[in-house]
Order: structure tokens, then C-alpha cells, then sequence
């Protein structure tokens, strides 16, 4: 019995939006996404605040967030749907 799938798993990474460290605790990775920083996050970015006609630019924290996806593909010497051939 030769194995027809060969699937890759991949790792998708991304960060949460940019907020005041002291509100990032509460912060969540989108569905399906699993947080990998703890407590505030990671202070790494600026987030602005628009007051009349100055935009403010001040410290923040956001999230990193992982999923991780399994890509499906066919051995080699097999293609199609259901990796049939040879």
C-alpha cells in the first residue's frame, strides 16, 4: 500500500492590530488562530490617534498568532482528486 498523499503542513503567522498595551491582555488571534505571545503581547509598534487636526503616534503592544495548515498534495507518480495514476 503506497501512500497517494503527501501533504505539506505550513505555519501561517500573523500579528493582531496594534493597541495600547495596557488593552492588549484582552486581545484575541482570529478564529482558528492560536495565540503564541503571553500577558500584553509584544510592545513592537505604534498605533495613532487622531485629535482634531493632529494625528498622535504613541507606543503599543499587539499579539503574534500561528495556525497551522496542512496543504493537501499528491505523491509523486500520482495526480488528480484522489491521487490516483501511476
Amino acid at each position: 500500500q503506497m501512500k497517494k498523499q503527501c501533504g505539506q503542513k505550513l505555519l501561517i503567522r500573523m500579528k493582531t492590530e496594534c493597541v495600547p498595551c495596557s488593552l492588549n491582555l484582552k486581545t484575541q488571534c482570529p478564529a482558528g488562530y492560536t495565540k503564541i505571545t503571553n500577558g500584553s503581547g509584544i510592545p513592537d509598534c505604534r498605533y495613532y490617534l487622531e485629535i482634531k487636526t493632529h494625528t498622535l503616534s504613541f507606543p503599543g503592544c499587539r499579539h503574534h498568532c500561528m495556525k497551522e495548515f496542512e496543504q493537501p498534495e499528491c505523491c509523486q507518480g500520482h495526480w488528480g482528486p484522489d491521487c490516483m495514476g501511476k
